[in-house]
C-alpha cells in the first residue's frame, strides 16, 4: 500500500496538523485521518527527545509503524525548528518496508501554495527481468 503523510505548520493557530493518506483505490490517495497538535506540546516533546516526539504524535487514530513514526517525528521536528517551510510530505510504499529498505520514504518540503502531484508517487516501476517466458 502506498501512503502519504502531509505535515502542515499552521503558525496562525499555533498547530501542527498531520494528514494521513493511503492508496485505497488504484492511483488514488484517500484521506484516512487528520490529527492536530499544539505547538507547545510539540515543543515540549522535542525538548524531551525523539521518543517523546513519537509518543506525542501517536494517537488511537494515527499509529504509524516504527520506521515511519521515526521519520514523521524527524520531519515534524525539522518543520517546527526551521520555520521556513509550511509543509512537508512523506511518501511511503509498503513494498520498500517489506523488502528491508528502511530509507524508502520520499520527502517533499513545500511552501504555501504548492502542491505535490499524487501521480508522482503512484507511478509503478516494472522490472521485465522478473517476467516468465513462454
Amino acid at each position: 500500500m502506498k501512503q502519504k503523510y502531509l505535515i502542515l505548520n499552521d503558525s496562525e493557530n499555533k498547530l501542527i496538523k498531520i494528514q494521513e493518506f493511503a492508496e485505497l483505490n488504484k492511483e488514488m490517495l484517500s484521506l484516512l485521518c487528520e490529527e492536530e497538535y499544539a505547538h507547545q506540546a510539540i515543543q515540549s516533546a522535542i525538548a524531551a527527545g525523539p521518543e517523546a516526539v513519537i509518543a506525542a504524535l501517536r494517537t488511537n487514530n494515527m499509529y504509524p509503524p516504527g520506521i515511519y513514526a521515526e521519520q514523521i517525528a524527524g520531519a515534524v521536528t525539522k518543520l517546527f525548528q526551521s520555520g521556513q517551510s509550511d509543509s512537508i510530505e512523506l511518501f511511503y510504499d509498503d513494498v520498500t518496508l517489506l523488502t528491508g529498505n528502511r530509507d524508502g520514504a520520499r520527502v517533499t518540503e513545500q511552501t504555501s501554495g504548492e502542491s505535490a502531484e499524487p501521480g508522482d508517487v503512484l507511478e509503478d516501476s516494472y522490472d521485465e527481468s522478473n517476467t516468465e517466458k513462454d
